[in-house]
């Protein structure tokens, strides 16, 4: 294999179609999405960065995400997508090191760490052949009919303005983490490479998906206690209570940027039980222009028909009905070169407790 010399070590599992194993001395390690091999326990890359330690994890990403609008406060939780089908990326490519730092890298781990997502290098041998003395080595390509050829560097390209560019896959079990097969490479400051799965700020939009922190749905309940037998149970929110959150996503030294926006659009009401009906007959209550859901119960209007809420026609019996709310947040995105749109739907739920008694009271 290009990069190899006899005095380094490598193990490898060829495409699956082979079916084969190849063993030469060695401690290069490249996995395949079903089977593989362990890395000694005792030199596995560790991710994660304290002060200058720099990164040895090819499932650490450098982007760097922080909510800049939005309630940061109480209960909050993460999105569901409403399109079941949907998936942030699985990987795409990072600017991670200068030549300098690189240097750094490979002398203080003696040469352990992840040279791409699914490739780990265990010996100083392996990156000074290829990143200091020039010498050519395989990327791993999946879904070619063979791997293509990196060509080595001099001396780490120390003195060049750029970066060396890894493969990042947060979850690198994720079949598609394999569509990112380069080993790490160079590209001069100031530029994305092009690549297939190159960073775009829609990258960065869908990323920040998942780091978006919306408040708990707990909604507001009249009579509070125990709601009765065909009786309504207002549900209300007060406002104030759900604005858009947005959240920015950057990956340093690219220039680029996104904002991802949730803006909360309904309330769905699930009473927990086929023994009730629900106002509006759809469960699906609009949040108000000032943020509000629904309206708060007021003396007077007991027997009234709440524009948000329930009304169960059976009793409990020792068992509370699960009442579930769950709030619908509209997403978009925007970004650093002027590019946007919408992202799938996102929905966060909580539930309650619903107690039900038989007999009739009037609410006061």
């Amino acid at each position: 294999m290009p990069g190899l010399t006899a005095s380094t070590r490598a193990k490898w599992i060829v495409p699956l179609a082979a079916g084969t194993l190849l063993w030469t001395a060695g401690t290069a390690h490249a996995d395949k999405p079903v089977g593989g091999t362990t890395p000694p326990a005792d030199s596995s890359p560790q991710g994660g960065s304290k002060g200058d330690e720099l990164y040895a994890s090819a499932s650490h990403s450098q982007i760097q995400v922080r909510q800049v609008s939005g309630s940061t406060k109480g209960k909050r939780g993460t999105l569901a997508s409403v399109d079941s089908n949907w998936k942030p990326p699985a990987c795409w490519y990072e600017p991670l090191f200068t030549g300098e730092e690189l240097k750094a890298f490979v002398d203080k781990t003696n040469g352990q760490g992840d040279v791409g997502i699914h490739q780990s290098w265990y010996g100083k041998g392996l990156w000074t052949d290829h990143y200091r003395d020039g010498k050519p080595h395989e990327n791993f390509d999946m879904n070619a009919p063979t791997n293509s050829i990196a060509k080595g560097y001099k001396d780490y390209n120390i003195g060049k303005e750029g970066y060396f560019w890894r493969g990042v896959a947060p979850d690198d079990s994720a079949t598609e983490s394999w569509d990112c097969g380069k080993i790490m490479f160079w590209e001069d400051a100031g530029k994305v490479p092009k690549v297939p799965n190159a960073p775009t700020p829609k990258t960065l939009a869908e990323y920040a998906y998942n780091q978006v922190k919306v408040p708990s749905t707990e909604v507001e309940l009249k009579p509070k206690a125990k709601s009765t037998v065909n009786a309504p149970t207002w549900v209300w929110l007060d406002k104030g209570t759900f604005q858009d959150v947005t959240v920015r996503a950057e990956l340093p030294h690219t220039g680029l940027w996104a904002e991802t926006t949730a803006k909360p659009v309904a309330l769905h009401l699930n009473p927990g039980t086929s023994d009730a009906a629900t106002f509006p007959a759809s469960g699906d209550c609009t949040i108000n222009d000032d943020g509000s859901i629904g309206t708060e119960f007021q003396e007077g209007d007991a027997g009234k028909t709440p524009p948000c809420g329930i009304t169960y026609l059976r009793a409990t019996s020792g068992t509370p009905y699960q009442l579930t709310a769950s709030i619908t947040w509209k997403v978009s995105w925007k970004g650093s070169d002027g590019t946007g749109g919408d992202l799938p739907d996102g929905t966060f739920e909580t539930t309650q407790d619903m107690d039900v008694q038989e007999f009739q009271a009037v609410n006061r």
